[in-house]
């Protein structure tokens, strides 16, 4: 089992969720779908300034396996990308909850983040999909 840091929220699509100190979140895929998908080739970047709804598909990531949608995570805009996927879509597999980040949003309601799988439910529900 990945090491999985404590302060993310996560949904059941294995997209994480970091509330930053200035109140936005940065969203990217979980260690465990990036092992899933295998070597990053190719990662669509959602628009800056687009409007998202919570479980909204904004983003592709493309593996030599298989391509899989990015779902936000809650409701918000994304106010900024990770242009480095573009040159470097293997940094998802090096470092997928740290420079591997997909977008950053503003949140709609803050308090949605609430609602997320903590570190501890998220190990459970990885351990209940291996079932």
């Amino acid at each position: 089992m990945s090491n999985i840091p404590v302060d993310l929220k996560f949904v059941k699509t294995h997209e994480w969720a970091r509330l930053n100190d200035d109140g936005s979140v940065t969203v990217g895929i979980s260690d465990n779908a990036q092992e899933q998908l295998g070597d990053m080739v190719f990662v669509e970047l959602p628009e800056v300034g687009l409007e998202l709804t919570a479980a909204e598909s904004c983003a592709v990531v493309e593996s030599v396996k298989a391509a899989s949608d990015v779902y936000a995570p809650i409701a918000g805009e994304v106010v900024e990308v990770n242009e480095g996927l573009s040159d470097s879509p293997e940094t998802v597999n090096q470092d997928a909850f740290g420079t591997g980040w997909i977008f950053r949003m503003q949140p709609s309601n803050a308090t949605d983040l609430e609602e997320l799988m903590d570190a501890e439910a998220y190990m459970a529900f990885l351990a209940s999909e291996a079932h």
